[in-house]
């Protein structure tokens, strides 16, 4: 026999609408209950008032106290009590002697017998009213002497029967109870309304469900590396991840702010707070290069922006070095292939018997190709700096530019302290050389890169510093635009250009400032322009070779 499956937990919404229904029934039938329970209270007590306002009028009648004292009181009362119970609406009207003996009566069959409740207080010359069970049920009756100058000469008992007050209660109680009925749908109706609305927010879900989802939300938002953000309609941040306040560089209480007030780079603030979807779009910030994705969330409107933040600093810097490698083997296979040319010539040569002609052909090759490296070696000892200039020497004499390496360049090796890294120190001058080349290669004749690299005393008494600069005899940089061209997606270069968009001149800044350098750019002594970078290195040894003291120092040509 298959088992029955147990109904799984109601949904957060489903278990508010029966608690909500339940209350309001309690409320309702509570209120409809005390409701009717004070009405009836009322009721008996308005009875009673009104019994005794029946028997006080029957008793203070002067035709009553003259039939009183005939030899037959019932040949009057009975008539008149009869009419006077017609036209009040009570159920009764009694009138007796003084010792309980019925003169009048409903049922005639009950006249001259003894009245049924108690009188002592009435022969004492009180008023008063009690519930009692007489000869027709229980009633709310009034009994009242009747006086005659100062002697009591009889009675008189006016009732209304309960069962008639309760009678009188079923209209009220009827339209009491309408009223709940309708006010219990009403609240039912309306509770279905806002439940069904908090279903849609919860999506279904119980109270459980909703506690795993927030359980699983938060260990989700913490472990993912990549930064998360989320943005309101307003632009302030409604959520951030631990990676979000890291790759932001933000602290303390960011919730609630807008992303204005974060103090971030303008064109990432800017990315933030355009409603445009972003998708991989690279900027940068102090000390980072984030690839930015924006996209919005609506539900029927706009309700805000989810951005997610990818580091690429490292991404990017590789890129660098790889583009580097890229130009240093495309000049190599250009060497390869003038080498291949230069060594047809010598065997060539050989053939025609011209053979100190071929020795004194290869040997000027081999003299000029070792110049190069010692040339570049000499000045700059460091072997990550010589390995970059020696691959962009031979880039440039492919691009038809020549390569100058000042003679007062000097770096020794192990001179650089590991807090500044290899590559960091490619991506640097790298980017400078490879911005000179473009804008020497697209100038005027002669086009010429010249770099100097050397240590110098002068940044502070805290140690030395290295300086970088480089200069090239391209159309220079407007002195309006010396900030400028530091700024990511500045660039002289088309959209199409490889490496366009102004990306490197913005890397090399980042890397500067990182290193809390200065970076600047200045027209050039030939003419094009000058860029010049400054790096505190507190570690290096202060009795290192300084920098030129005349702008006039002598400088290394080096051609492929």
């Amino acid at each position: 026999m298959p088992m029955s499956r147990l109904p799984g937990p109601r949904s957060l919404a489903g278990q508010l609408f029966a608690m909500q229904a339940v209350l309001i029934a309690v409320i309702v039938t509570g209120y409809a209950l005390f409701t009717y329970v004070s009405d009836h209270r009322q009721a008996g007590q308005a009875a009673g008032r009104q019994a005794m306002a029946v028997a006080r009028s029957i008793a203070d009648a002067p035709s009553v106290r003259q039939a009183v004292a005939t030899a037959d009181p019932t040949a009057r009362l009975q008539p008149y009590a009869l009419r006077v119970q017609r036209d009040t609406g009570v159920d009764f009207v009694t009138i007796m002697n003084p010792e309980g003996i019925r003169w009048t009566h409903p049922d005639t069959g009950q006249i001259g017998r003894r009245f049924l409740g108690h009188i002592a207080r009435a022969q004492a010359g009180e008023s008063f009213t009690e519930t009692y069970t007489g000869t027709l049920g229980p009633s709310v009756r009034a009994v009242t002497p009747i006086e005659e100058g100062g002697e009591i000469i009889g009675l008189v008992s006016a009732g209304i029967r309960v069962e008639a007050i309760s009678e009188r209660l079923q209209d009220q109680v009827t339209a009491l109870l309408g009223v709940a009925g309708g006010a219990l749908v009403l609240g039912a109706i309306g509770t279905y309304v806002i439940n069904a609305r908090l279903r849609r927010s919860t999506h279904g879900m119980n109270a459980t469900e909703l506690s795993r989802m927030h359980d699983y939300h938060q260990a989700a938002l913490h472990a993912v590396r990549e930064g998360l953000l989320m943005l309101d309609g307003g632009f302030r941040v409604a959520l951030i991840n631990d990676g979000g306040r890291e790759l932001l560089g933000v602290s303390g209480k960011v919730v609630g702010r807008s992303v204005a007030d974060l103090g971030l780079p303008g064109p990432l603030t800017g990315a933030l707070l355009s409603s445009a979807s972003r998708v991989d779009e690279v900027h940068l910030t102090g000390t980072r290069v984030l690839v930015v994705n924006t996209s919005p969330v609506s539900g029927g409107e706009r309700r805000g922006t989810m951005v997610t933040l990818r580091d690429v600093t490292e991404l990017q810097s590789l890129t660098g070095e790889l583009d580097s490698e890229r130009g240093f083997t495309q000049a190599l296979r250009s060497q390869a292939h003038e080498a291949a040319n230069r060594l047809h010539t010598v065997v060539s040569l050989i053939e025609l018997g011209r053979t100190d002609e071929a020795v004194d052909f290869a040997t000027a090759e081999l003299e000029l190709a070792q110049a190069l490296t010692d040339q570049v070696v000499a000045a700059v000892d460091e072997p990550v700096l010589a390995a970059l200039l020696l691959g962009k020497a031979a880039q440039a004499n492919e691009r038809g530019v020549e390569f100058v390496v000042a003679e007062d360049s000097r770096i020794d090796d192990r001179l650089l302290p590991p807090s500044l890294p290899a590559r960091d120190l490619v991506t640097i001058l790298g980017n400078l050389i490879d911005n000179a080349m473009d804008a020497a290669a697209g100038g005027p004749a002669g086009a010429r890169v010249t770099v100097t690299a050397y240590t110098d005393d002068a940044d502070g008494a805290d140690g030395s510093g290295l300086v970088l600069r480089v200069a090239d005899t391209g159309a220079g940089v407007d002195p309006a635009h010396a900030e400028a061209v530091f700024e990511r997606g500045w660039s002289t270069k088309s959209t199409t250009a490889p490496g366009g968009r102004g990306l490197g001149l913005a890397l090399v800044r980042q890397t500067v400032r990182r290193h809390r350098g200065t970076l600047k750019v200045s027209e050039a002594a030939g003419g094009g322009a000058e860029f010049e970078a400054r790096v505190p290195l507190p570690t290096v040894d202060a009795a290192a070779p300084a920098g030129p003291t005349s702008p006039e120092a002598g400088s290394r040509s080096v051609r492929g």
